[in-house]
């Protein structure tokens, strides 16, 4: 039985760059607290379930307008990208701390071969982007009769 795994081969590349980042955001921190911003990298949470005839991804993507939202399907990877927009801050509303990310995102995921890509559909709900996945039927073997000479 296989199940939806993440194609993600650069992830260690990135987790690294994101932790020098983080290291570097805070040192400038240091020196330079008023100037503090939630402007990076980030990757939604993502939960994947197998159902009976179908398998089903669901990513928050709170903030994230439907339209700034794509889905794609290649080569048996399933990829889901975005962008989530910065709002626009008053000057004299006085933040002291922003944990909120911005900017762009995306997700992929190798699809088993037993998947109907025809009929994918994707749904956004509250936040929540919902990917239904379709299992293709199962192809039984064509019983033949054999005849008594």
């Amino acid at each position: 039985m296989a199940l939806l795994t993440p194609y993600e081969p650069w992830s260690l590349i990135e987790r690294l760059e994101r932790d020098m980042e983080r290291s570097l955001e805070s040192m400038r921190r240091l020196f330079r607290p008023e100037e503090e911003t939630a402007a990076a990298v980030w990757a939604p949470a993502v939960d994947i379930k197998e159902e009976a005839n179908r398998y089903v991804v669901q990513a928050d993507l709170p903030g994230v307008k439907p339209e700034d939202i794509e889905v794609t399907l290649q080569n048996g990877v399933l990829t889901i990208k975005g962008e989530r927009q910065t709002e626009a801050k008053e000057e004299k509303e006085n933040y002291r701390r922003v944990e909120r990310f911005y900017g762009s995102f995306f997700r992929r995921f190798t699809l088993p071969e037993s998947v109907d890509e025809e009929k994918i559909e994707a749904n956004y709900d509250k936040g929540v982007l919902t990917v239904s996945i379709p299992k293709k039927p199962e192809v039984q073997p064509k019983k033949i009769s054999v005849k008594v000479a």
